[in-house]
């Protein structure tokens, strides 16, 4: 069962070094045109894939949560091979915060360069115990420093990073989106062609399989 989330539409306070910042709704990121039933791509949105697939997979996922960590490390890579590498499915992944660390995490992985995004996020997801306060770790910030620096990222643009406040009211504005449109109760929360086929669940490989296949044949995915 997916972890239920205890943040969703309210003030998220993220604390580093001494300091807070809050999440608060705004307008986030101009969009494109829709791709997923009334949800557009919007020009933020962190993709991999043709653009032009038949068949949109949007993940909503958290970097603290282990049941995400679960669907990258042992289902999404072969997904990515044989679905998103070959043309066939577009994908789209978002944070939808549950913790403070989880809005530090989407920051840091926004100011490297585009294509370390989605490795940086994968190195969290594989390295979850050594950063992630659910595992026990005090040091949260210092953890996190650790895996900037892993990334190619100094103390000082680490710093630098999350201390800008530019990227917060677009975070927030994701996972309300997020919420409203597919009433998010945990994550991940898997969206193939604008249905919901992740209930409180982790979809397995056989089922991920089957929603991507049933879409691309034009059947409903679930």
């Amino acid at each position: 069962m997916s972890r239920k989330t205890w943040i969703i539409l309210g003030v998220v306070v993220l604390l580093v070094a001494g300091g807070a910042w809050y999440f608060l709704g705004s307008t986030g990121g101009s969009a494109a045109a829709p791709r997923a039933g009334n949800d557009p791509i919007a020009a933020r949105d962190m993709t991999m894939g043709d653009p032009q697939a038949k068949v949109v997979l949007i993940e909503y996922a958290a970097p603290m949560c282990p049941h995400c960590a679960h669907f990258n490390n042992d289902i999404m890579p072969e997904i990515k091979k044989n679905y998103i590498d070959t043309g066939k499915v577009f994908y789209v992944f978002r944070v939808f915060p549950l913790g403070a660390p989880d809005g530090v995490a989407e920051k840091l992985g926004r100011c490297l360069p585009k294509d370390k995004y989605f490795p940086f996020m994968d190195q969290l997801f594989h390295s979850q115990p050594q950063w992630d306060p659910e595992y026990g770790v005090q040091d949260v910030r210092g953890a996190l420093l650790q895996q900037a620096k892993t990334a190619g990222m100094s103390e000082e643009q680490f710093n630098k990073c999350t201390s800008d406040t530019s990227q917060e009211a677009a975070i927030n504005q994701t996972a309300s989106d997020g919420q409203s449109r597919y009433d998010i109760t945990g994550t991940p929360t898997v969206i193939v062609n604008g249905t919901k086929v992740s209930p409180g669940m982790v979809p397995t490989l056989e089922e991920m399989k089957r929603f991507l296949d049933n879409a691309l044949a034009g059947k409903p995915p679930g």
